[in-house]
């Protein structure tokens, strides 16, 4: 299945591909791709299965996934992913590691123990829904902690990623039981990181939980020189609560 796409910069420029995190949109890579990346670089940021204006029908599974990615994909090309983006990413680098010539992966949700994996796939078949755009936004910034996430990137996700139901109700424009899938998922063994030997960035937010200090050692245990690490401000979503920080280290990463 052909994906959503989002596009910016020459077609015939060397080729960027972003893949978001669950209950994300290829629109979030805009400001990157538009401020930092589009002057070089053809971007194509993906929505993918179950998410945005993608196909939303089952199944959700990883090897579907990757199918609907490598479907939507010509070529080699660098790859960034951001959380469950970024795993995905390592599995087409395992799998087709002659379609990544390097890949940047933004504090990626690589793996969770099958018990908390599970634990977040139930909390995802809540229904979630917000009366305003206001009490979406609200219930984001409250989600963040102690993270706080500038109000403009929030009034703009909410501008193009929520959608008013029959019922007068905004919801997220993703699947809720696909993104629950996703986090089964994740629950599942990664790649082994010797099949990841590719030039790697790997962006870790400073008070996000998702990569442990385990994986790190992992990946450059695996990988030596072609692992760089950079820790930036902020938690999970880092183009959001460290944008200058990611986007410079992505700008570095893709200028060697």
């Amino acid at each position: 299945m052909r994906l959503h796409t989002h596009e910016w910069g020459d077609p015939d420029a060397p080729p960027v591909v972003c893949l978001h995190g669950v209950t994300g949109h290829g629109d979030r890579f805009r400001k990157l791709a538009e401020e930092r990346l589009a002057r070089r670089f053809h971007v194509v940021a993906l929505d993918l299965r179950g998410h945005g204006r993608s196909t939303w029908h089952e199944p959700w599974d990883l090897g579907t996934h990757i199918a609907d990615v490598l479907e939507s994909v010509e070529g080699p090309a660098t790859w960034i992913g951001h959380s469950f983006g970024g795993r995905l990413v390592m599995e087409i680098t395992a799998k087709r590691p002659e379609l990544v010539q390097r890949a940047g992966l933004l504090d990626p949700a690589i793996f969770a123990p099958p018990q908390i994996a599970r634990g977040l796939a139930e909390e995802e078949l809540v229904e979630r829904s917000f009366g305003s755009v206001e009490e979406a936004i609200a219930a984001r910034e409250v989600s963040g902690g102690l993270v706080s996430t500038p109000r403009a990137l929030l009034e703009e996700e909410m501008s193009v990623h929520l959608a008013a139901g029959e019922d007068g109700r905004f919801r997220y424009r993703y699947s809720q039981p696909s993104v629950a899938a996703a986090y089964l998922e994740i629950g599942t063994p990664p790649p082994p990181y010797e099949a990841l030997r590719v030039p790697t960035l790997l962006v870790v937010g400073a008070h996000s939980k998702i990569v442990s200090a385990g994986e790190s050692e992992l990946y450059r245990a695996a990988l030596g020189d072609l692992l760089r690490v950079v820790v930036v401000p902020g938690g999970h979503i880092v183009l959001w609560d460290a944008f200058d920080e990611t986007a410079d280290a992505v700008e570095e990463f893709l200028a060697d």
